[in-house]
C-alpha cells in the first residue's frame, strides 16, 4: 500500500463528517480535488471502504474499523511532532477548545499568556453556536468547551469564569412596539434567553440573523431591536451606536465557563491550561474585565 498522511486525514474527515462535501470544506479543499484523494485511497483496499446509497455517501462497517486505526495512526504521527519540540525545550501538545460565539470576547484573555509561555502549543479554536460546541464536546473531538449555559445531557465538570449579562439593545433608547426584534438562530443559547424573555409577550414581527455580530450591525442600522451579550458590545456603547433599552426582568445573568466531559482523561497540555485558569483567572478578570464588572 501506498497512501499518503494527507488521504488518511481526507477519509477519517468524510467519515465524521458523514458527507463529501462537508468534508471538503472542513479540509478547505474544493470537492472534485477531495474525491479525487479520496478514490486513490480507497483503490488500495480490495473491500469497499464507502458505499453509495440513494446518491449519498455511507462508510461501510470495513470503512469504519478502517478509521479507527486511522485515528490511532493520526494521533502517533502528532505525537511524533511534539516529542520534536519537547527534545528541543518546548512544552508541547494540542489545545482544542470549542467556544460559544460571543465566547470570543473572553476567552482570548485567559489563553494570551498561557501560549505566549509556551511556544510549543498547537491551539485550535473553533467558534460556532452553543449546539455545535456541546457536540464538538459529546464526541470528544475537543479538550473543552466555553458555553454559558450547561448541557443537560452530558456529565461536565466546570471552571466558571466571568459573568455573563444579556440586555435589550438598539440604537435608540426607547424601543417602539412595532419595532422589529431580531433573533438569534435555532441552537444560539443568546437566541434561546430572548425566546423565553419575549415568550409571554405581545406579538411582534420578528426576523432572525445567523450570528451576535450580524445581529449587532441590524440593530446598529435600526432594523430592530435584540438582546445581546453586554460583553460583546463595550465599543458601541461608548460611541453611542447602540444603547440599553431599560426592561423590566433584565439583564438576564448567566456564567461563562470552561467545561469537559468527567469521563475525559486530561493531556498534560489540557491539564496545563486548566492549572493556568485557576490560578490566574481572578487577575486576568481584574485586568481585563473591570469595565464589564462594574458596568450598571
Amino acid at each position: 500500500m501506498n497512501y499518503t498522511l494527507h488521504q488518511l486525514k481526507i477519509f477519517l474527515e468524510v467519515v465524521r463528517q458523514g458527507t463529501i462535501t462537508k468534508a471538503a470544506d472542513e479540509m478547505h479543499m474544493s470537492q472534485p480535488a477531495l474525491s479525487i484523494q479520496l478514490k486513490n485511497f480507497q483503490a488500495q483496499f480490495d473491500i469497499p471502504l464507502t458505499e453509495i446509497i440513494g446518491k449519498k455517501t455511507h462508510v461501510t462497517e470495513f470503512g469504519k474499523s478502517i478509521s479507527v486505526i486511522i485515528e490511532n495512526i493520526l494521533n502517533e504521527a502528532e505525537a511524533i511532532k511534539y516529542k520534536t519540540k519537547e527534545y528541543n525545550g518546548l512544552f508541547s501538545g494540542k489545545l482544542r477548545i470549542s467556544i460559544a460565539s460571543t465566547g470570543k470576547y473572553v476567552i482570548p484573555y485567559f489563553l494570551s499568556d498561557f501560549l505566549k509561555n509556551n511556544s510549543g502549543i498547537d491551539l485550535t479554536l473553533d467558534v460556532s453556536n452553543k449546539t455545535s460546541v456541546i457536540n464538538s464536546l459529546k464526541n470528544n473531538e475537543i479538550d473543552f468547551a466555553f458555553v454559558s449555559v450547561l448541557p443537560t445531557d452530558l456529565k461536565v465538570n466546570e471552571e466558571i469564569l466571568l459573568e455573563n449579562k444579556l440586555y435589550l439593545v438598539g440604537n435608540e433608547k426607547n424601543i417602539e412596539n412595532e419595532k422589529t426584534l431580531i433573533y438569534r438562530e435555532d441552537g444560539s443559547a443568546t437566541g434561546a434567553a430572548m425566546v423565553d424573555y419575549f415568550s409571554n409577550s405581545k406579538e411582534r414581527k420578528s426576523l432572525k440573523l445567523t450570528s451576535n455580530e450580524a445581529v449587532k450591525q441590524a440593530c446598529i442600522a435600526g432594523v430592530g431591536y435584540s438582546i445581546l451579550p453586554l460583553i460583546g458590545i463595550k465599543n458601541e456603547l461608548s460611541n453611542k451606536q447602540l444603547y440599553i433599552v431599560p426592561s423590566k426582568g433584565l439583564p438576564i445573568t448567566t456564567n461563562w465557563r470552561l467545561i469537559w466531559l468527567q469521563s475525559k482523561k486530561l493531556s498534560p497540555v489540557a491539564e496545563a491550561f486548566l492549572n493556568h485558569i485557576k490560578t490566574n483567572k481572578h487577575d486576568i478578570i481584574q485586568k481585563q474585565f473591570n469595565w464589564y464588572l462594574s458596568y450598571r
